[in-house]
């Protein structure tokens, strides 16, 4: 079964790398560059500290820096335990896919896809409760992009964003409980 399965990634990956859309390689590396989304960054903290109670808005950052944190540690643990290689690093697939990046790490699952994805479900829940707008929806826009371009410049396969995905969306719904029975305890404190 896990064979097949992996046959299977491969395949998609190996149709989505290929895909017309790859003519875009310069695009697909801004993309997933983590200095492209350094304004994003930046907006959801001025956000947190704008949509906020004042009280709150600091434990609420917080969270959010903790939440990337374990993102990123959750993926190395499970990377190294794994030990799936990057496509890039695939021997079967080297001559048929386009690779624009060589990380040597492992593949399984994205990290890139794990934390944007944790975030922003992070935020969208956090100034969701605080300021009703749809405009929050956009925050989606970020890890859609991110998770496909990491298919399409050659390092990871549909299944590691597929997984890290659902790893961000636990991660972000589990720290935002813990913020709200944080804020809870806090507000009938005092």
């Amino acid at each position: 079964m896990w064979e097949w399965l992996v046959e299977l990634d491969q395949q998609i990956f190996r149709y989505i790398n290929g895909s017309y859309f790859n003519r875009f390689d310069a695009f697909w590396l801004f993309v997933t560059s983590l200095e492209t989304w350094l304004p994003l960054y930046i907006t959801f903290f001025i956000l947190l500290i704008v949509k906020l109670p004042k009280r709150l808005n600091y434990i609420a950052s917080l969270t959010v820096i903790v939440a990337t944190l374990t993102a990123i540690g959750l993926t190395d643990l499970v990377k190294n335990a794994v030990a799936r290689l990057r496509p890039n690093n695939e021997p079967v697939l080297l001559d048929s896919i386009n690779i624009l990046q060589r990380p040597e790490n492992f593949s399984f699952w994205s990290g890139h896809t794990a934390v944007s994805m944790t975030v922003s479900l992070l935020m969208y829940l956090i100034l969701s409760k605080y300021k009703k707008s749809k405009m929050w929806l956009l925050f989606f826009i970020w890890p859609l992009l991110f998770a496909t371009s990491r298919i399409f410049v050659g390092v990871h396969y549909p299944l590691d964003v597929l997984v890290g995905a659902l790893v961000g969306l636990f991660l972000g719904a589990a720290f935002y409980k813990l913020l709200m029975n944080l804020f809870n305890r806090l507000q009938h404190t005092t």
